[in-house]
């Protein structure tokens, strides 16, 4: 089987048709392409700082501040104290002041005045830290390096215990009785429940003794539980030592605990498990006063107890801050930093997906909770025993995801908050007859756009294109659609072709569902609900119905997307490109232009990557980029969409119009046909497909399609390129924002090298592909299976290093 071209999907012309053939290699490293959003004030979000930000000192000053609009934090290398790491509270960085905290010192001018400066810097660094080495030495004579382990990963968490997602440990009730859960704890991690808040009244608690002292307040967690502010939540969090049989190690180490943490961390001996000959245990806690004699009141009705929370709670209630990401896609991205910050998925919107083979840096709000900046950058980054300071300074980020450049916010990000995308890419090994035929392709971008195709990522990746299963949908052929869902397709996993023949060739519907995988969501579906049904196939349609939602819609967006480039190329072919005749349409008045922002805003959920991605995948960006931006006051999405007003062009409207007013409908009910030959033969190609162009209501009302527009042609906002030579392909010709504040070397260029390159910036309006903009300039496939052949049967390859380096993205 062949995998799918692009005139397979509509993809056929190009505005600058008389320009030779400009052969080059779309994204063969990461770093070819790079991604940055624009925001809606028209700015390029960049990475400016990797170091620690600080929260304002006064909680007043924060009040100020939110009421005005956001609260600016300041960028600096963890210059907190031990103690103000622990209570949530900072220090006010002058902007001005940068950290030497890894900076060479100046040298002595002594041998004693040396050694006395090294002892003090290395005291003065670990003071830094958030665990310093002290505590591992004082702690180990009492407890394990396990139990040490958890210990630190309580102390790093901060007094707070983590939000956590209703559907897990929020709804059940904890389990703090019963000697049978807490023998377990010595060897599970630190774990936190949040259960439903008590309906009791604000001040009192359940008895009267424990009303206003916030940290005893009845039997809650710091600062109220039921005797303290309403919706306070109960801290569950304990480590359990080994048992110790040495009365005088246990009262050591309640020394060490309170002496090491000033008493933010509680001792009590282990009274829930029966007595050992091996000794009791030690339960070591977050204490309830916050820590610190002078702060362990809440004072007033049952108040909070300020050490344990600082002023946290001053603060607006999001945090933005700026996500780079290598070769990840953007939920993919989002749920590695779901774990690492010990909150929900949902918790996370971001403006719009990114692609996902390439460098991307994009800005993303968090619903804090009771998390401040500082928190969250050092979850993100691993200040928890994974990395120390000076590595999250000088090493890339974990795992390909750089967080930096962190505010406090009212509001939480929502799909199409955002201008567009500004790109630098990289095209290599670049043949072409003459530059004066280069400079021809590009200023033809510049002056006339591109053509603004859906991308074949669109399409799928596979031989049976996306849109032909939507087709199916929109006949109601449904044994069809199962039929093509089902089908083997080449280059797949090992493991999911033999899932498909052990249902297609030998007909074991449980040795199918045994070894497909659990990403591969469409076909799991259908098999189950065959199994529910004994192994009948009869009802096709309830089988489909068990996939979710947004996934079926995503078949049915691909067919909408494939109609709208086929009759694009048509207009081309019939009209050119130049300018706009009679027939076309545009939008009737400039208010409802805006219009189009609707159907960008679905692009943006829609759209995963510009690259190698699985439908599933798309289908959970979209699925979470909505729960994420839903539920959520707006005046963005309170006004239901409503079908702009178009208008035909008669001859007499032509010279009133530029070629980039015109629009192409994608079908539906909700939108009107261009008029004239165009028309008839846009309403002639659906009547081929099978399809009523009249009639796009159905049953099964998820298939009912409501159609929007497009403009036919892209005009960049800023285009500008540059060519460079190179002889190793695995040297950098670009340089992400993270390689630039880590201070790594700069791209260089080989002014005598045997290969060709082409460097474009450009910045595109949202919905609008880069891929298709290429495709413009070099008149060559934009499949990633074609431009992975390419790259494999590049020139260039011959010449790679043969040394070992570090790789930021090849593969």
């Amino acid at each position: 089987m062949q995998r799918i071209m692009e005139t397979d999907v509509g993809i056929s012309e190009y505005i600058g048709f008389d320009v030779p053939k400009i052969e080059g290699i779309i994204k063969q490293r990461f770093t070819d392409f790079l991604v940055f959003e624009v925001d809606l004030d028209g700015q390029v979000i960049h990475l400016k700082s990797l170091g620690m930000p600080e929260s304002s000192k006064k909680a007043a000053d924060a009040k100020a501040a939110a009421a005005a609009g956001d609260t600016a934090t300041e960028s600096s290398a963890a210059q907190l104290t031990e103690g103000d790491k622990a209570e949530g509270s900072s220090t006010v960085a002058d902007a001005s002041v940068e950290d030497d905290t890894f900076k060479a010192a100046p040298a002595a001018t002594s041998g004693n005045e040396q050694e006395a400066a090294a002892a003090e810097e290395t005291r003065s660094k670990e003071d830094t830290e958030p665990w310093p080495e002290r505590f591992d030495d004082s702690l180990k004579p009492y407890l394990s390096e396990e139990v040490i382990s958890r210990v630190k990963e309580l102390y790093l968490e901060g007094p707070e215990p983590p939000f956590v997602s209703d559907s897990g440990w929020a709804g059940r009730k904890a389990k703090l009785d019963g000697a049978e859960d807490n023998k377990a704890d010595s060897s599970k991690p630190v774990e936190a429940a949040a259960p439903e808040p008590e309906p009791e009244p604000q001040g009192r608690g359940k008895r009267g003794r424990d009303r206003g002292r916030g940290g005893r307040g009845g039997r809650g967690g710091r600062g109220g539980g039921r005797g303290g502010r309403p919706g306070a939540r109960e801290d569950t969090r304990r480590v359990l030592s080994d048992p110790i049989a040495s009365k005088e190690t246990r009262t050591g180490l309640h020394k060490v605990i309170r002496d090491l943490f000033g008493g933010k961390l509680d001792t009590e001996t282990d009274t829930t498990a029966p007595p050992s000959d091996e000794g009791s245990r030690i339960v070591i806690k977050w204490s309830k006063r916050g820590g610190g004699a002078a702060r362990g009141r809440g004072g007033g009705r049952g108040g909070r107890a300020e050490g344990g929370r600082g002023e946290r709670g001053t603060y607006p209630p999001y945090i933005h801050f700026t996500l780079q990401k290598t070769n990840r896609d953007t939920q993919d991205a989002l749920a590695y930093l779901s774990r690492t910050l010990h909150c929900n998925v949902k918790d996370l919107s971001v403006a719009g997906t990114k692609d996902k083979r390439g460098v991307t840096v994009q800005r993303v709000s968090l619903r804090r909770g009771n998390k401040t900046v500082e928190d969250v950058w050092k979850m993100a980054n691993g200040l928890n025993g994974r990395r120390t300071m000076e590595e999250i300074l000088t090493q890339r980020g974990e795992r390909g995801v750089r967080v930096a450049d962190f505010n406090y916010r009212k509001a939480s990000l929502e799909l199409g908050m955002l201008k567009g995308n500004a790109f630098v890419i990289t095209l290599r090994n670049v043949r072409v007859d003459s530059m004066e035929t280069l400079d021809r392709a590009m200023q033809i971008i510049k002056t006339k756009g591109f053509i603004n195709y859906y991308g074949m990522q669109r399409f799928g990746t596979a031989s049976i294109p996306t849109h032909t299963i939507g087709l199916a949908l929109l006949k109601g052929d449904w044994h069809r659609a199962v039929s093509l869902i089902l089908r083997n397709r080449p280059g797949e996993h090992p493991d999911v072709v033999a899932a498909r023949n052990a249902w297609l060739v030998d007909g074991d519907l449980d040795r199918a569902l045994e070894l497909m995988p659990r990403r591969v969501v469409a076909e799991r579906c259908i098999l189950e609900s065959y199994k529910k049904q004994g192994g009948d196939t009869r009802n096709a349609m309830g089988a489909l119905s068990t996939i979710p939602r947004n996934l079926r819609l995503m078949y049915i967006h691909a067919y909408q997307s494939y109609v709208w480039n086929a009759i694009v190329s048509e207009r081309i072919k019939m009209h050119g490109a130049d300018k706009p005749v009679a027939g076309d349409l545009v939008f009737d008045e400039p208010s409802t232009a805006k219009a189009e922002s609707g159907e960008d805003i679905a692009e943006v959920a829609l759209e995963a990557a510009e690259g190698e991605v699985t439908l599933d995948d798309k289908a959970a960006n979209e699925d979470v980029a909505k729960d994420s931006n839903s539920g959520r006051s707006s005046k963005r999405s309170r006004k239901a969409w409503e079908p702009p007003k178009v208008k035909v062009l008669g001859e007499e409207d032509l010279d009133k119009y530029s070629i980039f007013d015109v629009i192409m409908p994608l079908p539906g009910k909700d939108v009107d046909y261009p008029g004239g030959p165009l028309g008839e033969r846009y309403r002639e190609f659906l009547r081929r497909d099978g399809l009523d162009p009249d009639n796009w209501v159905r049953k099964q009302k998820d298939y009912t399609l409501g159609g929007s527009y497009r403009k036919i042609l892209h005009l960049p906002k800023e285009l500008s390129w540059t060519v460079m030579r190179y002889t190793d392909p695995d040297v950098p010709l670009a340089q992400s924002d993270e390689d630039k504040l880590l201070g790594l070397p700069p791209p260089a260029t080989d002014e005598d090298g045997k290969f060709l390159a082409l460097q474009i910036n450009l910045q595109l309006g949202t919905a609008a592909y880069a891929t298709m903009a290429l495709r413009e300039v070099t008149k060559t496939e934009t499949s990633s299976h074609y431009q992975t052949s390419l790259t494999q049967a590049s020139e260039d390859q011959k010449y790679r290093s043969t040394e070992a380096v570090e790789d930021d993205g090849t593969d």
